[in-house]
């Protein structure tokens, strides 16, 4: 399992932070790898939401079950389970004028099919995926506040 980081600050407070990660539309806007949301059982993502989101993953279509562990006023944390799973992290500190983010992704694959397709979605935020999805994470608070 290899682990991503990635941080940034943000002009804007943490629940207007929490807001743009807990939205699933704006989700799919900023996330590092592109997906839809084929079915979740609440509006926002919140602490016990479940999901099931699809994307094109080294080009092949995947599909995974999404668990939501924490997502409150400081943190997000949420599972993705599929033929890769995910472990991810979102975790703000206030500021006196901003928030900074700190974002973390756990990947891990099982069998031939899984540990390739963690080895193309290792490529991806060694390229800076995760870096680039909490950049646009800033602009969409940022847009929001403005």
């Amino acid at each position: 399992m290899r682990t991503w980081t990635a941080s940034t600050t943000i002009k804007g407070r943490p629940e207007a932070v929490l807001d743009v990660l807990t939205d699933p539309h704006a989700c799919a806007r900023w996330a590092p790898m592109p997906f839809e949301v084929e079915r979740i059982d609440s509006p926002r993502l919140r602490t016990g939401t479940r999901a099931r989101v699809s994307g094109c993953l080294a080009g092949r279509r995947v599909g995974f079950d999404v668990k939501v562990h924490e997502a409150e006023k400081d943190r997000l944390e949420l599972t993705a389970s599929g033929p890769v799973a995910f472990d991810v992290a979102y975790d703000l500190r206030r500021g006196e004028h901003e928030t900074e983010v700190s974002a973390s992704v756990a990947v891990s694959g099982r069998g031939l099919t899984g540990r390739l397709l963690a080895q193309a979605t290792d490529a991806l935020l060694a390229g800076g995926a995760l870096q680039h999805a909490v950049s646009r994470i800033a602009r969409e608070v940022e847009t929001a506040l403005a």
